[in-house]
This record gives C-alpha cells, structure tokens and sequence, in this order.
C-alpha cells in the first residue's frame, strides 16, 4: 500500500469512530469570529499571499517539530502577514489534533483550514465545529461522486474548498466541478517526491482568469516562491520550512513577493 492508502485506510477507521460519538449533535464551543474570504484576499493580494502551517510532523520527513507551541506559532504567523493559517489535525501520521485547531481559533482572526484527508461529511461538520473556514479535499483521496457530494457540502455549511491536485487528471476534474481554490501539490502523495515543475505543468491547464492557484510542497526559498509566482500561482502553502526556521516571522515576510 503507498502512504495515501494507509491514510485513507486509518481514514475510514476514524470516521466510523467520529460517527459513533455523536459529532454531529456535540457543538464545541469556540470563539466566533468573522474572517475574510481567503479566495478574495489572494485575488486582490499584491503580493503572494501565503498560508502558514503548524505541521509537527509527517510519514515522508519523520518529527519536523514535536515542541511546537500552536498558540505561539499561529500569533507569530498572523503578525508577520500570513493570510491564513493551516493546521494539521491527522494524529496517527503527522502528529496533529483537532484541538491544535480549536486552540488556534481563540487567537487569531485570519481563516483557519482544517489540514486533514477528508472523506466524509463528519469530518467536515467536526472541522467546521472546532472553527475551521477552509477545509482540503485531495483529489486522489476521493472518486468523483464523492468530492462533489463532500465539496457541495462544504459550501452549505458556508466553508471555502481548497481542491487539492497533483497531476494532469486530477486537475481535469477539480475543473469540472468547477473549483475556484485548486491546490496544486509539489509532493506526489503516492512516492512523496517534490517537484516544483509540477505547479507550472498543471498550471496551462488552466484557461479561466478567477481561479486562484495555490502552490503547495517544496518551497524553501524565496527565489521557489518566484517560481512558482511565474508560473501562475496567487498563493502557497508552506508548513516545514517555516516549522524549521530560526527566525519565522523573517521568513513569512520574505516569502511575500510582489506581482509584477
């Protein structure tokens, strides 16, 4: 089995648990907050606009930062101009949990997306209740059938959608449902290879002007955020460079590079 398949497997295990305790019916209680659209602030930004991930962990790069404070690195990351915050809540393979999201969600006001392999609606319902915005669907997660009824379910529940592609097909079909935020992942989630190039390929396949790009995996520098600037992306989704880095609030603002 690759590494997606194992997830999805232990995926389904999780579901049927979330369902079992009722999720649906169990509000958690949260601060309300009212956030931009970050579908919007990309399009008007004039500068990458950039989300930032608390990531501890991950099956292709081992402990990344096991000590991480989410209340700390999230203020570090809104006060430094990221656009929107990413948390990772899979706990089995990247060491994350749904309360890092809901700690996250009593500090700052810019929009929240839930990180997780999404495969159900109570895991929507779940990151919506713990003060999720955005959640992700990966296209080589799901069928067809399944990322339209979870898609059109987000959007009731008035979430934006992060369509997260990572070839030539799977970009077809984020198109054909008409997704306006398309993730395109540098990171081949079957090997977990990165290659930069893959934003740029995919990219052409893209004729319509309102749709935001964001670019996702492998980008350690400000000159890959040049890259993949040129090639059509509006936004970028960094976790493990600025997991790493000595100096994070320097880094976010460095990888704010201006359109031209």
């Amino acid at each position: 089995m690759t590494i997606l398949e194992n997830i999805i497997a232990e995926k389904h295990k999780e579901v049927e648990r979330l369902k079992s305790g009722n999720v649906f019916e169990e509000a958690v209680p949260r601060r309300e907050v009212d956030v931009p659209s970050f579908y919007e602030t990309a399009r008007k930004s004039k500068t990458m606009s950039i989300i930032a991930e608390i990531k501890r962990a991950s099956p292709s790069k081992g402990t990344i930062n096991a000590a991480v404070d989410p209340i700390a690195q999230a203020k570090t990351y809104a006060d430094n101009g990221a656009a929107a915050i990413s948390v990772l809540t899979d706990k089995p393979f990247f060491n994350g949990s749904m309360e890092d999201l809901r700690q996250v969600r009593e500090v700052v006001d810019v929009p929240l997306l839930c990180k997780d392999f999404i495969i159900d609606e109570v895991q929507i319902e779940q990151a919506k209740r713990a003060g999720a915005n955005i959640i992700l669907l990966i296209a080589a997660a799901l069928d067809d059938e399944t990322m339209k009824r979870l898609y059109e379910y987000a959007l009731k529940r008035e979430l934006e959608v992060l369509l997260e592609v990572h070839n030539e097909e799977e970009m077809k079909r984020a198109l054909g449902l008409g997704a306006k935020l398309i993730g395109i992942n540098n990171r081949d989630l079957k090997t977990f290879n990165v290659d930069l190039e893959t934003t740029a390929r995919l990219s052409r396949l893209i004729d319509e002007d309102d749709i935001v790009l964001v670019s996702e995996s492998g980008l350690k520098t400000p000159q890959d955020v040049v890259t993949v600037r040129d090639a059509g992306a509006r936004a970028i989704l960094v976790g493990e460079t600025f997991m790493r880095a000595d100096d994070v609030g320097g880094a976010i603002r460095s990888f704010q590079v201006p359109f031209r």
